[in-house]
């Protein structure tokens, strides 16, 4: 009998477990809340690792690239001075630069037409048994019904129902790093820029960078530091960010970026939160992605390690093919060393993005310097 997995969330972690499983012949169904595919979204930075599982996954060569050609990145003053930088794109050894929405779009082709999918719907009970798990679906309109699945995956991100469901509540797993981002498309070019120009507006516990695309308008994060996030996040982003930003327009480069906020709906506005737990799996429930790990956009990892738990996933189950149990264990045992990796400097790395107090804003300016010094010197010398 073909065994049937329910998937919860529509993102790059759930579309990377739909495809690896339908390799081993189990039938997934995904669920997502939102009502349609979101499109668009902001940078992402893709690794050596993420386009390795995007090729074992076989949408690698269907994904959208836009890494600007001859990328330079400005390291902006509060005075309007700027100065050269390393490329930040490249410091995250990321040479591909996309769009979240072009990862998810090219998930999306290796599902289309072929994996049951079921928008406006979420899970509102799991009963975890032996061998199966039990899961009560409600739709947008209301409408009740219980399946039966012999996995149910939760890949519905950082604030997840299913880890809520059946694991604990959020703050059972969360670990701040004391700071906010907001994410979004700019409308327009940075003036005084050239197209494919990068920069960072950075000043003490917030900054602003803008992360240059190849045919479609910039990402710009603002980020800033608050000893609050979780209250933060309620709170209404633009004017939100005009209260933190007020004297850091330099030149009108902050004050255009917000304006452009105003006039989207494309956006992410949230604390973050890396995510830690002692075992993502209990019974037929498992964690995936950003539910189970969230390396937080400062790692430059995150899509990357949800396409590649979704390919980790599929090469256990397919060891294991008649061991559920077995197959979860060798997943984590496969997948925990790369997160513990990669979560050991998050909080480090946060202060490249926005740097705590003084010495961290000068530290991190002097390291990018010599980022760029040293990535000239070994230019020059490869030529």
């Amino acid at each position: 009998m073909t065994q049937r997995a329910l998937i919860v969330g529509l993102g790059i972690g759930g579309m990377s477990a739909a495809i690896a499983l339908k390799h081993q012949g189990w039938t997934p169904v995904i669920i997502e809340r939102a009502p349609e595919r979101r499109k668009g979204g902001y940078f992402i930075g893709l690794r050596d690792e993420g386009k390795n599982a995007a090729a074992a996954l076989g949408v690698l060569d269907v994904m959208e690239k836009r890494t600007p050609d001859n990328i330079r990145f400005w390291d902006v003053r509060k005075d309007g001075t700027r100065r050269r930088i390393a490329d930040l794109t490249q410091e995250t050894n990321a040479p591909i630069a996309v769009l979240r929405g072009d990862i998810e779009e090219a998930l999306w082709s290796g599902i289309e037409g072929q994996v049951d999918v079921r928008f406006g719907t979420v899970p509102v009970a799991i009963v975890n048994g032996a061998m199966q798990a039990q899961v009560t679906l409600r739709t947008e309109g209301g409408e009740e019904t219980t399946e039966t699945y012999d996995l149910v995956i939760g890949a519905d991100g950082v604030r997840s129902t299913v880890r809520k469901l059946v694991f604990g509540p959020d703050e059972a797993f969360f670990h701040s790093i004391g700071t906010m981002l907001c994410a979004f498309p700019l409308a327009r070019p940075v003036e005084g820029f050239k197209a494919g120009d990068g920069l960072m507006v950075a000043d003490v516990k917030r900054t602003l960078t803008v992360f240059p695309l190849e045919g479609r308008p910039s990402t710009a994060l603002f980020s800033y530091r608050t000893r609050n996030p979780e209250k933060s996040s309620r709170k209404n982003p633009l004017s939100t960010l005009r209260e933190v930003f007020a004297d850091l327009d330099v030149g009108g480069i902050i004050s255009k970026a917000l304006e452009d906020l105003a006039t989207t709906d494309d956006f992410l506005f949230d604390s973050v939160q890396m995510v830690k737990m002692s075992r993502w799996s209990k019974g037929r429930v498992l964690l995936l992605g950003d539910s189970a790990w969230c390396l937080t956009l400062y790692s430059g990892m995150g899509a990357s390690a949800g396409m590649l738990g979704g390919q980790v996933l599929g090469e256990a189950l397919a060891a294991c093919p008649r061991d559920i149990d077995g197959a979860l264990e060798l997943f984590e045992n496969r997948m925990r060393p790369f997160i513990r990796k990669h979560q050991r400097f998050i909080a480090l790395r946060s202060q490249l993005f926005v740097p705590s107090n003084r010495i961290a804003l000068w530290g991190r300016r002097i390291l990018w310097q010599i980022l760029l010094r040293s990535r000239e010197y070994l230019f020059r010398k490869s030529v």
